[in-house]
């Protein structure tokens, strides 16, 4: 008897770490073990693999094996590793020449007959592989073909039954490649199908700030009645967004895969994402979390993108209060007993609120019923470290027939406006070039004042603001980066007391 190894891929978060597979089939009481960390799922892939490899009309070693995961120190959760054990034990057992086995890569769970069944997580798997160098060769189910091949570089073998796997190792024949379509070309900006900026009439002072968070990649808060548009403006937001490059569209497609929210007909995600979670939601749903697999939560599938929080006030406050670090630092850590995970966070946050409980506070038709003590502790959900997070706050107030009338001729569409979001960018990126930053709301607060501080006359306004106690130190932050997307929208090498005055409204424009 022999020990046969091959390689699999564990996923820590959305990093993809390689785990050797080794198969030993010796003397003893019949029967397979399983070391290395495995989880429950995993260790029930001693009755997967045996019966698909008997069903699959191979056979099965009447002897002790014992199948080892290394590093052991390394948690395996999963069933991707059924198709790797399974290669490792027939390789042991002769089935298959165990030197053609121990170079690439085997990702898939196995069904009972044999066939081998598409798992989640993929594309970070893959990606994890990759990192490797050289040829690199990685096994995956049919169903996970197209996911995979998103990866330049790296030789993918979609196999849809054990039978087809043993026949590939024994003569060498190799199943056709699919082709990445979806790698080519992300679509423009301005033509999500459906949605329109155009359908918005009236509240230009909130489109306006639409394309100043799109331009920026700033956080928005809307607050009004019922009825005014919020809700219509926040989901037209990322149709003025630009397409992902292709590193940040793995990246995001490789957290929806993990996250099993991937759709197996665009396997690569071109455009941001946009997430909008119920405001039921649980701290874990929005963060992320689990009992034994940790899964991306809201904030990490919206990454690159827009998460939208609407009805804020409605969420638990610790949820809300738990945005707090991601919108710092860009990324979550979820911590369990087990250890922790870090996630890619990166999000444009947009939240929209009613004034009061009966939501028409602001509302000139109707007339509140709710008293002012009511009106404080509704808005009071919404804590000040999270607002002070916020750069722009928008009043959306109902508008008349007359100005719905009189608006109509200044109403854009989206591709009329992610032209002018583009520009803006690329102005932002020019500025930034040799720094890890493409956006101005990514500055951090150093660079921001050390690199990239308003001419003194510009900055005079916000000091003011600032001595008197209407900013703070982290909104000065803020309206600085508005000022320059602004300044960037407006084509001017840096940004003027005009630009300045336009951030500070932005900043101060919802009084609660």
């Amino acid at each position: 008897m022999a020990v046969a190894r091959t390689r699999s891929v564990a996923l820590v978060g959305v990093a993809g770490r390689t785990v050797e597979v080794e198969a030993d089939v010796g003397n003893g009481l019949a029967g397979i073990h399983l070391i290395g960390l495995p989880d429950t799922a995993l260790s029930e892939a001693r009755d997967r693999v045996r019966s698909a490899v008997v069903n699959s009309h191979y056979p099965w070693p009447d002897a002790r094996i014992t199948v080892s995961l290394f590093p052991a120190s390394l948690p395996k959760r999963g069933s991707q590793f059924d198709l790797a054990i399974a290669v490792a034990i027939l390789g042991a057992a002769g089935v298959v020449p165990a030197e053609r086995i121990a170079e690439p890569f085997f990702l898939g769970e196995l069904g009972l007959d044999g066939r081998i069944r598409p798992v989640r997580g993929v594309l970070p798997s893959v990606l994890g592989a990759a990192q490797h160098g050289g040829d690199v060769t990685v096994v995956v189910p049919s169903g996970n073909a197209a996911e995979a091949s998103l990866v330049p570089e790296v030789k993918v073998v979609p196999v849809g039954h054990l039978r087809d796997l043993v026949e590939w190792l024994r003569k060498g024949d190799v199943p056709p490649t699919p082709e990445a379509d979806e790698r080519a070309e992300p679509s423009p900006p301005g033509t999500n199908p459906g949605v329109d900026l155009a359908e918005v009439v009236g509240q230009p002072v909130a489109r306006r700030a639409l394309e100043v968070c799109a331009a920026g990649g700033h956080n928005l808060w809307m607050l009004g009645p019922p009825g005014t548009g919020k809700t219509m403006l926040a989901e037209r937001l990322p149709t003025l967004l630009p397409g992902l490059e292709l590193d940040h569209a793995l990246e995001v497609t490789a957290i929806h895969s993990v996250a099993g929210a991937l759709p197996s007909s665009a396997p690569m995600m071109s455009r941001p994402p946009f997430v909008s979670p119920h405001h039921t939601a649980t701290s874990a749903a929005i963060i992320g979390g689990g009992s034994t697999i940790v899964r991306p939560g809201a904030v990490s599938l919206a990454h690159r993108g827009v998460l939208f929080m609407d009805e804020a006030p409605e969420f638990a406050r610790h949820v809300l209060d738990a945005l707090r670090q991601p919108l710092e630092s860009g990324r979550v850590t979820v911590s369990r007993a087990a250890g922790s995970v870090t996630f890619p966070a990166r999000f444009m946050l947009v939240l929209a609120a009613n004034p009061c409980p009966c939501a028409r506070a602001e509302d000139q038709a109707e007339r509140c019923t709710c008293t002012p003590t009511v009106r404080r502790r509704y808005l009071g959900r919404l804590s000040g470290p999270l607002l002070d997070r916020i750069d722009m706050k928008v009043t959306v107030v109902r508008s008349s027939r007359r100005e719905l009338l009189a608006d109509r001729q200044f109403v854009e569409t989206s591709k009329t406006v992610a032209e002018r979001v583009l520009v803006a960018r690329e102005r932002a990126a020019k500025r930034l070039a040799g720094t890890p930053w493409r956006l101005n709301a990514e500055i951090p607060s150093a660079a921001l004042h050390a690199d990239y501080r308003p001419p003194p006359a510009a900055m005079r306004p916000m000091t003011s603001c600032l001595d008197s106690g209407t900013l703070t130190a982290r909104g000065l932050d803020r309206v600085v980066r508005v000022a320059w997307t602004l300044a960037d929208l407006a084509g001017k090498d840096s940004p003027g007391e005009d630009e300045t005055n336009a951030a500070l409204s932005f900043w101060l424009g919802v009084r609660s």
